[in-house]
């Protein structure tokens, strides 16, 4: 089966992509506001002891081991930051040194928008790769290679890149090659040249942009900034146990398979998710398709993995690769499904998947149930799922 991966991305944002421009706010601090005795507790700036030295040396080596222990603020910009912020090192007269967020809110800073100093969740596996997927993020334009990334967080690459992994599913190649992909599915969708949109994307030249983007992009970036209007997609409609079923396709494989009560809104809904292309139906190519998914729908598991031509995120893509290994006729809760690939605490985002799967049956979303056993939704109907179970469980 052939996925089409689009982007995965974490909890970073655009906000985190464009460096906020720091303000040229001068905020006054007299020896008066840093009182040697004040204590990590207090509402006021860490004292200057040799704590701050130590913390002035973490600053400088943006040591990330020291993100969630202290925040520093900078008086000529009027932010603070996490000690592994990115961002050009401060001269040491303009630093104060805060043992939280609040503290140095609570002086007037406000958060940077590049390091996200409140972002800090307690998990320093999890804190290392948001920081290094922040890196990536300001290097687009740059080879980002796990020798590079390792020298910038003094890590050997061998461990920074299993680490990076265990944390998001992905490598950081992957991840780079992701954000690369939705910058340019951005500035395509904005009306920008595609060569604009190449080199702003961080894409070197026309032969990597087109080598790493038509398989993802599922056709050219011409077509798709013309909104995909040279793309064809075929189409057939038949009866089956559920209803009445389409089932759509490109040159390349199945890209969708629906079910509904009737032809209308069948043909409304492949409108909705192919709205630029040119739909038509089927002189007979798809016939044998449409039988082996009513053979499964009668009691018998498809003899062979039907081609699919489906557009995905890095984490639908392990989802649903993981739902065709669920067995014939058995069923497996959310949580099962998300340490099945590793992430134990994505069982929302593992029911989001299911419920954004286009390709009923051949995805069978449908053998994904509650912790309880009992059925919980279907994208197709709940009573379409209960059908499908029941059939499935007859046939074993």
């Amino acid at each position: 089966m052939t996925f089409t991966t689009m982007t995965f991305l974490t909890a970073a944002s655009s906000a985190i992509l464009a460096e906020d421009s720091a303000s040229e706010m001068a905020v006054a601090h007299s020896n008066s506001t840093k009182p040697t005795n004040a204590g990590p507790g207090d509402d006021q700036p860490l004292g200057e002891t040799r704590g701050d030295e130590r913390r002035w040396n973490a600053l400088m080596a943006r040591d990330s081991g020291e993100d969630g222990k202290f925040v520093f603020a900078v008086a000529t910009t009027g932010v603070y930051c996490r000690p592994s912020c990115p961002a050009r090192r401060p001269r040491r007269e303009n630093v104060t040194f805060f043992s939280r967020p609040e503290q140095a809110e609570k002086a007037g800073f406000r958060a940077c928008l590049r390091c996200r100093p409140r972002a800090s969740s307690g998990n320093p596996q999890s804190d290392a790769a948001r920081e290094i997927c922040r890196y990536i993020e300001q290097h687009l334009d740059e080879p980002v290679t796990l020798e590079r990334l390792g020298k910038a967080f003094r890590q050997s690459p061998f461990h920074l890149q299993r680490r990076f992994k265990a944390a998001l599913g992905i490598t950081p190649r992957e991840y780079a090659d992701s954000c690369r992909l939705r910058l340019l599915k951005r500035n395509l969708q904005a009306g920008d040249n595609v060569t604009r949109a190449m080199y702003d994307a961080g894409y070197g030249s026309s032969s990597r942009l087109y080598e790493k983007t038509a398989s993802q992009l599922g056709m050219t970036p011409d077509k798709y900034r013309r909104g995909a209007i040279a793309a064809s997609v075929r189409y057939a409609i038949a009866d089956s146990p559920l209803g009445r079923m389409l089932i759509a396709a490109t040159d390349r494989g199945i890209c969708s398979i629906q079910f509904a009560s009737s032809d209308g809104e069948l043909l409304e809904g492949l409108k909705r998710e192919f709205p630029f292309a040119m739909r038509k139906p089927d002189e007979g190519g798809l016939q044998a398709w449409i039988a082996a998914l009513l053979s499964k729908m009668t009691g018998r598991e498809l003899n062979a993995a039907l081609p699919l031509d489906i557009r995905a995120t890095a984490f639908q893509r392990r989802v649903w690769t993981y739902l065709q290994s669920i067995p014939f006729g058995a069923t497996r809760s959310y949580g099962e499904v998300a340490k099945a690939i590793g992430q134990p605490s994505a069982s929302r985002a593992v029911a989001r998947a299911c419920a954004t799967n286009p390709a009923a049956v051949a995805i069978p979303c449908h053998r994904v149930v509650r912790e309880d056993g009992n059925i919980s939704g279907y994208r197709w109907g709940v009573e379409r799922k209960k059908t499908l179970l029941e059939i499935e469980q007859r046939g074993v």
